[in-house]
């Protein structure tokens, strides 16, 4: 049997995942890889980018970024999920406050240092990414609307990484950026009608605490019907292969998720909310092959020759 050390230390790398997320960030990186492989970069041969060590290291400094602010995040937020999240923040108080900053400072660092592989440019980008990340946290979260904004722009930020990188700006690229910004938008207000408890007692200047749920529905509704604007130039005017299903399917989703939005009032109904809008955002992460499935097709021929051989 394991020792009581050896399960307390366990627990702590379990809570310690649970304060990164751990779950959010594979998913991140595998949507930066397909994205440069699908939209970014489409005229290199898939093979090329998944071997390209600049990419490579892009992805992770993105990735240990993410990291970073959720735990800045989770540190400025500790008091707020007391009432909004008991039961993850017992688990997350596992690990002392002190030992989450060493290691929000030693993963910066890390980053710091893994840019520098790349470029100057690249230094640059995650430095002002970082220090983004800490005015979110620290100032920007607390105020109306800014805040909102800020969270969704900080999320699309990682795919501007590989944009910067292939300085490719195709005007699909934009559309694409714009239906999930709106998405993670939309899912930012749903996110504050959940935890509207947590953010009166902690003075969140929130639409929903300066407003009421019913201006955030509205506003929400307005912003989810907005979401027809970037799917039409994606479906209509540019060309995204099979992923146009997933687009259409996405507006038969939020047709439905307008309806239980209006009959919505507590946490437990947002919650459901938050989710449908996390499953659409991850399924269409998965559904960029479907703008060119022949690459795989091609994947797996190649990966078959090799083992022939």
């Amino acid at each position: 049997m394991a020792s009581r050390k050896t399960k307390l230390l366990l627990l702590k790398i379990f809570s310690m995942f649970s304060v990164i997320r751990g779950y959010n960030i594979p998913i991140i990186a595998l949507a930066q890889y397909l994205s440069a492989i699908f939209i970014l970069a489409p005229e290199k041969r898939a093979l090329d980018v998944l071997l390209d060590f600049n990419l490579f290291i892009i992805v992770i400094a993105s990735s240990l970024t993410i990291a970073s602010g959720y735990i800045i995040n989770n540190f400025y937020d500790s008091k707020k999920d007391l009432i909004n999240r008991p039961n993850k923040s017992q688990l997350d108080r596992l690990v002392r406050q002190q030992t989450k900053l060493q290691v929000y400072f030693s993963i910066n660092f890390i980053v710091f240092l893994l840019a520098f592989f790349v470029s100057f440019r690249a230094v640059l980008f995650f430095s002002v990414y970082i220090f983004l990340i800490w005015f979110y946290s620290h100032k920007l979260k607390k105020i109306v609307v800014v805040g909102n904004l800020t969270a969704s722009f900080l999320a699309v930020l990682p795919f501007f990484a590989i944009l910067l990188y292939y300085k490719n700006l195709y005007p699909q690229i934009f559309a694409h950026a714009t239906f999930l910004f709106l998405l993670l938008l939309i899912r930012e207000m749903i996110k504050d009608l959940e935890n509207i408890k947590g953010d009166i007692a902690n003075n969140y200047q929130t639409i929903s605490v300066l407003y009421g749920e019913n201006i955030s529905k509205k506003i929400i509704t307005f912003l989810t019907v907005s979401t027809i604007i970037p799917i039409y130039f994606l479906v209509e005017i540019f060309e995204v292969g099979y992923m146009d299903i997933y687009f259409y399917i996405s507006l038969i989703i939020l047709i439905f998720f307008l309806q239980m939005l209006w009959k919505s009032n507590s946490k437990l109904d947002y919650l459901k909310l938050h989710n449908i809008l996390k499953f659409l955002v991850v399924s269409g992460v998965f559904c960029i092959v479907l703008i060119d499935p022949s690459v795989l097709l091609h994947g797996k021929k190649v990966i078959e020759t090799v083992i022939i051989k």
